[in-house]
């Protein structure tokens, strides 16, 4: 099947960002341009109101909480863009739910230049499907953070059935990520030490993986 026009811009765009040859287009700045001469507008009348109610002290003190709220604003701000780019803190990884951690992995594949599809149902599984540049793809799911560790130790894990396939001769299937926030089970561990395509992200991985650190050296060497 032919490649959209949509499909390829979006290829060019992620190897720009990849490359860090992509600054964001109009439509992406206009609402911070509008939302920051409104609030331009909303500062001079506020501290105008000060100066004429309580004179040269309102006005000091509007300045003074001018420039406290203008210290909050860039550092949220910088907090919000860096999470956009896919760089998290550890502890924002913590505070994540099943969805947030499924659209932060999103963030960091396509910061590495994968593009990135949001396979999930909308009360099912969660799931990513992702390619990169060379052809390479990735089937990426999530362990729920509700799953207790100590339950599933010696059970067999939940996948065998799904990633069997592609032990079948003749049958070509993305590599498989599995990523949680905390850790894996001793049999989950064995069971995908047995499949050379499926790569395990515990929270150790992940933290390392969302501070900028590429999926591939991230991989275990067998």
């Amino acid at each position: 099947m032919p490649e959209s026009r949509r499909s390829r811009r979006r290829r060019t765009v992620s190897e720009l960002r990849a490359q860090g040859r992509y600054g964001p287009g109009l439509r992406d700045v206009l609402p911070s341009f509008v939302g920051v001469g409104l609030l331009l507008l909303g500062t001079v009348l506020l501290l105008n109101r000060l100066s004429r109610t309580f004179g040269v002290t309102g006005l000091v003190i509007g300045l003074n909480l001018l420039a406290m709220a203008t210290v909050v604003t860039l550092r949220v701000r910088r907090a919000f863009v860096r999470r956009r780019g896919g760089h998290y803190t550890a502890e924002e990884l913590a505070r994540l739910d099943d969805r947030g951690l499924a659209e932060a992995t999103a963030r960091i594949l396509e910061r590495d230049g994968w593009q990135v599809a949001d396979l999930s149902l909308r009360k099912g599984r969660l799931r990513l499907y992702a390619r990169d540049r060379h052809g390479r793809e990735l089937d990426v799911t999530f362990r729920p953070v509700a799953i207790d560790d100590a339950a599933t130790d010696d059970e067999e894990p939940p996948w065998p059935a799904t990633v069997g396939e592609t032990d079948r001769p003749g049958v070509d299937r993305p590599g498989r990520v599995i990523v949680r926030l905390g850790g894996f089970s001793r049999s989950e561990v064995l069971w995908a030490s047995r499949h050379r395509d499926v790569h395990l992200v515990d929270g150790r991985r992940l933290r390392r993986w969302a501070a900028g650190t590429s999926l591939d050296r991230l991989r275990p060497r067998r």
